[in-house]
């Protein structure tokens, strides 16, 4: 049962650890503003008597906007950690990414003093899981999680762009956090922001410079000219919109697929239809993508020699 608590009486210790969405919260405080908050707070109340949120800071956010006193409120426990272990095993209901369970994980080893073996048990998850993520928060360090976490920069892009700068190309991680905070709040694209690391990190000392400057508009129109393929044909044009795209959702494919709520079982159906269609072409398409590749690996490009 809920109950109606202070918002004063709550401790905000892991609002840190839940990464805010702008555009998701100006929803939510539209909806709460209109109808009230339909779901309770929750979080969990130690003997000390602190309630402890570990779910609901963007209906708390908007509460607090709105001037409301009073919030809906569920205790869901009296032990933290178990509390926590509950939020991560829950998370594909409450939406967390992998960098929120991440963080959460790290919470468990290093405030709680949880050892992998025992979070993948507690979780039933593998330990190849846990390991994935217990390490992903000290990879990042404290510039981009604090920047990934404000919602101030894409997960998506920090994820699926940046981490393979950091990862393959071994490109140092003061300079991806430089990056990161010069491009941070700008309302950039998630394509915008991978044709501007392209050429921050790929390019010429020009457009790298331009971009340091803070000339992001013409560091973003430079890149687009460029890659607009001027002299190209008609036909060649329309091929490199395709490969594009084949890339985009590519990406897209393997961010989703490791989701756990698809799960519906007309959803895997059709699926597994679509997917086995998929792999029916897979070598033939790799081999002729392959083959391309080396092709065109044969001439000289100035993309990203401005």
């Amino acid at each position: 049962m809920s109950e109606e608590v202070e918002i004063s009486s709550i401790d905000l210790r892991y609002e840190g650890h839940r990464m805010k969405n702008h555009g998701v919260e100006k929803k939510l405080y539209e909806s709460i503003m209109e109808h009230g908050i339909r779901e309770p707070l929750q979080g969990v109340e130690p003997k000390s008597g602190l309630r402890i949120l570990l779910d609901g800071f963007k209906r708390l956010r908007c509460a607090c906007k709105l001037k409301m006193g009073m919030v809906p409120y569920v205790c869901v426990g009296n032990d933290e950690g178990m509390g926590i272990i509950e939020l991560i095993r829950i998370s594909n209901q409450k939406g967390l990414t992998i960098l929120e369970q991440a963080a959460l994980i790290d919470e468990l080893k290093n405030v709680h003093k949880m050892d992998i073996g025992e979070i993948a048990s507690q979780l039933e998850r593998s330990k190849a899981w846990v390991c994935l993520r217990a390490g992903m928060i000290k990879e990042m360090g404290e510039v981009l999680e604090r920047e990934i976490f404000s919602g101030r920069f894409p997960v998506y892009s920090y994820m699926y762009t940046l981490r393979p700068f950091i990862r393959v190309n071994k490109i140092p991680k003061k300079e991806i956090e430089d990056f990161v905070c010069l491009l941070s709040g700008k309302g950039l694209s998630i394509r915008d922001i991978e044709l501007l690391a392209n050429g921050y990190f790929k390019g010429s000392n020009e457009i790298r410079e331009q971009i340091k400057e803070g000339n992001i508009s013409w560091g973003l129109n430079r890149l687009k000219d460029v890659h607009a393929c001027a002299d190209c044909t008609e036909i060649e044009q329309k091929m490199l919109n395709d490969l594009e795209i084949v890339q985009k959702y590519m990406r897209r494919v393997i961010f989703r697929i490791k989701e756990d709520k698809l799960n519906g079982n007309s959803f895997l159906l059709e699926a597994n239809l679509l997917t086995g269609g998929i792999l029916k072409n897979l070598s033939s398409f790799e081999k002729e993508l392959r083959d391309f590749y080396d092709r065109s690996g044969k001439t000289t490009s100035n993309i990203f020699t401005i």
